[in-house]
């Protein structure tokens, strides 16, 4: 098992319009210090493909787009040990405050990227699951990943303001 491993610090607005939550970051983002760091995971091709925007190329523009676009974004885990990239291998974990930061962004909507996140605020934070819902991973791991599950919860969180055609 590897040393202990810290995620990020939350990015959000007092204004947003949804918390959405990773499981903790993987090999490839921690390198380059910023959420969903490896490009093949769908993250931002998913949320700024919804909103009919280009990838953003660094981290302070993901950083703009987030708050500009009213999403609030975070991992459940704030810092844990873990083999790789594999939410499986997560151990002696300290959950992320999201209650705190759920108070601070205003968001009425929280979006789990994926089962590990949900799991750990049913077990730390139940009192947000009727504000949460659980949405497939934009992991390239995860082989059920659904687009259309994403679009459909951004649509009910922002309205139907996709520039998809």
């Amino acid at each position: 098992m590897n040393a202990r491993k810290e995620g990020f610090p939350p990015v959000y607005t007092a204004d947003s319009r949804v918390l959405i939550l990773g499981s903790f970051p993987s090999v490839r983002s921690r390198a380059v210090g910023f959420y969903y760091g490896n490009p093949q995971n769908r993250f931002w091709k998913t949320v700024c493909s919804f909103f009919g925007e280009e990838i953003p190329e660094t981290a302070e523009g993901k950083t703009e787009f987030l708050c500009r676009r009213k999403i609030a974004l975070w991992d459940a885990v704030q810092s844990c040990e873990i083999e790789g990239s594999s939410d499986a291998s997560i151990r002696a974990e300290s959950a992320a405050d999201v209650a705190e930061l759920a108070e601070k962004c205003g968001a009425p909507v929280i979006f789990c990227n994926g089962s590990k996140s949900y799991a750990v605020l049913e077990a730390q934070f139940p009192a947000l699951l009727p504000r949460a819902r659980k949405l497939p991973s934009t992991s390239p791991a995860n082989p059920r990943f659904s687009a259309e599950a994403w679009f459909s919860a951004l649509a009910e969180a922002f309205g139907e303001f996709s520039q998809r055609g």
